[in-house]
């Protein structure tokens, strides 16, 4: 094994970090069965355990559906022609997401005014009836 790939030889390490180690290459479900098999036997282990999945994120990583980069999309891939047609449709492709979301933003509009338009409306009725009983 080369030292670039691990610069603290595996004897040197203490058994947390072996421990460590040997759970971060199972996956999260060992770390989950870990916490619920210390939980089991003595709850303050269980508890700590808990305690450092959260600390140290492990709990909230998802190593099973690896996050996309979109990083990508600038890079070239030789061919002119084609750049040039990603290109064009990336910007037709934003352009009709800036409408889309610009429709939306209407559609949100429109239906705050109705419903403040009902509220009025309800409002001004509610207060012609009081008026009414009152008279």
């Amino acid at each position: 094994m080369s030292t670039f790939a691990d610069p603290i030889p595996q004897e040197a390490r203490g058994w947390f970090a072996r421990a460590e180690a040997w759970l971060d290459a199972r996956g999260k479900g060992a770390w989950i069965a870990a916490m619920v098999l210390s939980f089991i036997f003595f709850w303050p282990v269980g508890l700590a355990l808990l305690a450092y999945m959260i600390w140290s994120k492990k709990m909230f990583k998802s190593r099973c559906c690896p996050k996309r980069s979109f990083g990508s999309t600038a890079r070239s891939s030789g061919n002119t022609a084609f750049d040039a047609y990603k290109a064009d449709t990336l910007r037709r492709l934003e352009d009709e997401q800036i409408a889309f979301e610009s429709f939306l933003e209407r559609l949100r509009e429109a239906k705050d005014k109705a419903e403040f338009d009902r509220f009025m409306d309800e409002r001004a009725k509610s207060g012609t009836e009081t008026e009414t009983q009152n008279a």
